[in-house]
């Protein structure tokens, strides 16, 4: 191994392969019932990545954990737990927000996306800095449409915060209390600031090698602002196939999401290679991410990548293998 590979030689060696030149920052880890592997490319084993959208799989585990302790119901309301007063985004159903089927928009339009997207292509920002108190705000002023599948960042960002509010806590340390500590996660954690960046956090770029501002906001966490390393990010895959990680019920396929998809609280399931694969995929302006789980052989993989190109292919490929 080289002085900027770690961890498990064939492992660091395929993922070179599966992820070519335009990954040289990069991490992998692999779980079966053999045991775990975990390799990085370019960087040591306490950097930290961005998960991105994984984030809604978090979500996803923590709402099935809070019906589980009888936190909340289904039919709880998101006005029941949040300030948002008598607007139509009060009556919208956990339930609901957990499958995408809110009728919430991806982003609310008060949100200016496309102001943002620009800034970020040009300037490498951050377009989701906002706090609580700026999301409550968007939520109030937006109309709910039918309840049809529909992906939002925007209902996940909700769910997540009202689920703390009935935990009378924040998101962050939700996903601290319920999911980092007792799981044994190191590196896997929900900063709210660039200043709460711990050590070791990795600087993402775009497919042209740019540098990224870190995608950090109180409000985005829910639904995209966990950062973790890939030691944490085996464990935790290794925690959901076991059962031990709190609210596995959120992998369990619902409804149908999608050609050939079903989705459970977060959680997308479909068949690859004639087998079901439940798995998440996230990206932030300099980080990409994928995990997914064939809980039918008790195997799964988790890869990151500080490099904004898509890692899905590459991931169900090593499932695969």
């Amino acid at each position: 191994m080289t002085a900027a590979t770690y961890g498990d030689e064939r492992l660091a060696a395929r993922l070179g392969e599966l992820l070519g030149p335009y990954h040289p920052v990069a991490a992998a880890g692999v779980v079966s019932p053999r045991g775990t592997a975990v390799a990085g490319l370019g960087a040591g084993p306490d950097a930290d990545f961005e998960v991105g959208s994984v984030s809604k799989g978090v979500t996803g585990l923590l709402y099935a954990d809070a019906l589980a302790r009888g936190e909340i119901g289904p039919g709880t309301t998101l006005g029941a737990l949040l300030p948002l007063g008598d607007v139509p985004a009060a009556r919208v159903t956990r339930r609901s927000l957990s499958t995408h089927r809110s009728g919430l928009p991806r982003l609310p339009a008060s949100a200016q996306p496309w102001r943002r997207t620009v800034a970020l292509w040009r300037h490498g920002t951050n377009p989701y800095g906002e706090d609580l108190g700026q999301l409550l705000d968007q939520a109030r002023g937006i109309p709910v449409g039918s309840p049809r599948p529909r992906y939002s960042n925007l209902g996940f960002e909700l769910l997540g915060h009202a689920l703390a509010r009935a935990a009378t806590t924040t998101y962050a340390d939700l996903v601290h209390r319920r999911l980092a500590v007792p799981l044994e996660l190191d590196r896997f954690y929900v900063p709210a600031a660039t200043g709460r960046l711990r050590p070791g956090a990795l600087t993402g770029r775009s497919r042209r090698g740019r540098p990224r501002a870190p995608w950090t906001g109180e409000a985005i966490g829910p639904a995209g602002g966990t950062r973790a390393s890939a030691t944490s990010m085996a464990r935790f895959t290794a925690a959901l196939l076991d059962g031990s990680a709190p609210g596995t019920e959120a992998l369990d396929p619902l409804a149908p999401f999608g050609v050939g998809a079903r989705i459970g609280a977060a959680w997308n399931t479909v068949e690859s290679e004639g087998r079901p694969v439940t798995w998440h995929n996230g990206g932030t302006g300099g980080f990409r991410s994928w995990l997914g789980l064939d809980r039918g052989t008790g195997t799964g993989v988790v890869i990151l990548s500080a490099t904004a190109a898509p890692v899905d292919r590459q991931g169900f490929a090593l499932l695969a293998e």
